[in-house]
This record gives C-alpha cells, sequence and structure tokens, in this order.
C-alpha cells in the first residue's frame, strides 16, 4: 500500500511504527514503555507493528497485544525483506498526522517521545534523535560508524545525512509522504529521511544498551548497509576509480619514458621479471577493484528496471485508534 491508498488522515493522531525480527524477548516491556508514554499524551495514538518474518513467538505477542489495547495494528510481511523495508511498509500503512519509527530493542528510549513532538509543535517537519553515547556498542562499531558518517559528510552528492543519528525520528506528515513517493529498491533509510529536506532539527539522547536478545546487525550487514549508503548517495567511487585509472596511466607513462631514456643513454637493461610482475599485479589488482564498482552500479540499475514491489503483505490488521 502507498500513501495514496490511505484512508482520510487524522490530525489528532500520532503514529509509532515499530519493525519487528525474533523479538520475542522484548516486545512486552516496549510495549509497557511506549503505552505509558503515549497514555500522557494529548494526542490520539497508534502502535503500527510490522512483522518482519520473525521465526519466533513475536507475532504471537503481538497479536495478544492487539487484543488488549486496540491503539495496535499488525503489518504481517509475507517474508523477511530487511529492517529498511519494513520501516518502509510500516510508514506506508501509517495514518498519523506525525510517524515515528522507532525500534523495539529500547536502545532508543520511548521516554523522548514527548520532546520530538515538543519540537514538531514548534513548526519542524522532521525531528530527529541524535546520540551523546552509545551504550552497549564495542570500539570497533563506534569508530566504524564514525568513519561512515565522516564519509558520508565528505563524499555524499548534496545530501547532509546527521552523524551518529539512526532511524528514530519524528517525521510530520509532508515529510512521509515525500519519502513514501520514493520507491527505489536499494533503501537507505537515513539517506531517504535526509533527502526529504524541509525544516528539520535534533534532539539528544543517551543509547541504552539492548533491552534482552542479540543484534540483527552483524558486521556483514553493517558492510552491506555501508555499501548500500555509498552507492545510493553518491557517484564518488566511479570518479575515484576514474582519477585512480589516470594517476596510474600518467606514472605508467612516465615511467616507461624513464626506461627508455635510460637505456638509450645509458644502456641499462629493462627492469627484470619481479619489478614486471608487481606492476601487472598491481595494475590487475587496480582494474578489478574498478570493475567490481562498476558491477555495483549496474546491479542497482539492473535492479531498478525490474520494477517489482518492495514487499508483499500477508496480512494487516489495523489499530482502531
Amino acid at each position: 500500500m502507498t500513501q495514496s491508498q490511505n484512508p482520510m488522515l487524522d490530525t489528532n493522531l500520532i503514529s509509532i511504527v515499530i519493525p519487528a525480527y525474533n523479538e520475542q524477548e522484548v516486545i512486552d516491556e516496549f510495549y509497557r514503555r511506549i503505552a505509558k508514554v503515549l497514555d500522557g499524551l494529548s494526542y490520539r495514538s497508534e502502535l503500527v507493528f510490522v512483522n518482519d518474518g520473525s521465526t519466533d513467538d513475536t507475532i504471537k505477542k503481538l497479536r495478544a497485544l492487539k487484543k488488549q489495547d486496540g491503539r495496535v495494528g499488525i503489518v504481517e510481511l509475507s517474508r523477511n525483506f530487511g529492517k529498511e523495508i519494513a520501516l518502509t511498509a510500516g510508514i506506508d500503512h501509517a495514518k498519523g498526522e506525525a510517524v515515528i519509527p522507532i525500534d523495539a530493542d529500547l536502545q532508543d528510549p520511548p521516554e523522548l517521545i514527548p520532546e520530538l513532538l515538543a519540537q514538531w509543535e514548534a513548526g519542524n517537519d522532521v525531528v530527529y534523535a541524535t546520540r551523546l553515547e552509545r551504550e552497549g556498542e564495542t570500539w570497533i562499531k563506534k569508530a566504524t560508524a564514525s568513519t561512515f558518517y565522516k564519509l558520508m559528510q565528505n563524499i555524499g552528492d548534496k545530501v547532509s545525512i546527521p552523524r551518529n543519528t539512526g532511524d528514530f525520528r519524528l517525521m510530520s506528515r509532508r515529510a512521509v509522504t515525500a519519502f513514501c513517493s520514493m520507491r527505489e529498491q536499494h533503501r537507505f533509510l537515513k539517506g531517504l529521511f535526509a533527502l526529504v529536506g524541509f525544516p528539520q532539527t535534533a534532539v539528544y539522547y543517551n543509547r541504552d544498551p539492548r533491552f534482552a536478545g542479540l543484534t540483527k546487525w552483524n558486521y556483514p550487514k553493517l558492510i552491506n548497509l555501508s555499501i548500500e549508503g555509498i552507492t545510493s548517495f553518491t557517484t564518488a567511487p566511479l570518479r575515484l576509480a576514474t582519477y585512480a585509472g589516470f594517476v596510474i596511466a600518467i606514472c605508467a607513462f612516465t615511467y616507461a619514458a624513464f626506461i627508455i631514456y635510460k637505456t638509450l643513454v645509458f644502456g641499462d637493461p629493462v627492469a627484470g621479471y619481479p619489478s614486471l610482475m608487481t606492476v601487472v599485479l598491481f595494475l590487475g589488482g587496480v582494474q578489478l577493484l574498478s570493475i567490481g564498482v562498476i558491477g555495483e552500479y549496474l546491479g542497482r540499475v539492473f535492479n531498478e528496471t525490474k520494477q517489482r514491489p518492495l514487499y508483499f503483505v500477508q496480512g494487516f490488521d489495523e489499530p482502531v485508534s
């Protein structure tokens, strides 16, 4: 379902979107804390949980919550599509005038929601939550995350992605409409959120460790997400391959001219097998790397041309807000 298929929106309704994949250990505590926050607001609210093909008892717990609280809605995807797609599906189904994506693992505190709302009421279309501290994360993960954000700041094409900022944020309805209009297959949501523009501001918080269970983001998945971000929002790797080829070509011609000159003037023999193999292997590695970069972009073009739906919904149990 796309945004144009949504029924008439409620200007007094706040939508909380929660992607969930094998989160049976945290669902009950997450609901307890966020329900307490929502009960204290002047807005009506809905909780849009997205079951992203969980293989544990997540869906059973969500259905139990639905029975006890009509504000709970469940978008059940046909299989595991990954967090970026699951979050997109939840935002597509949200009906509120403001939409707040948040993870179920309680690393992002639901108690921050009133502050997000206050900044929205002050006229901001996007209020993103920026982490001051990242408890429960290794120094390697913190260092690589910091390096990635710095890299995106320097090479990103006209999109400034806030540092130390995840998916936890508030988006106004017009920001959500703009976001939902972008249906690209390879989705780097932090970049898409920043791409919509409109007045934005930050609120700051200390991120807690995971309440229970294991993180779904191992290093290979984080590396793949980083590649998605870089290839989705900049062509810098392609330009870098071009620059590298240009520099290497100049160096090769310069060295060749030097060898010819030395041989003709001094009669020195041409360099032997080891130096030749070093040059060949180096150039071969650069060529393969450049082909790989081109292949990444070409693969994304191929996937976009197929125009497949982002996800399939097995069932949608709407909230009664």
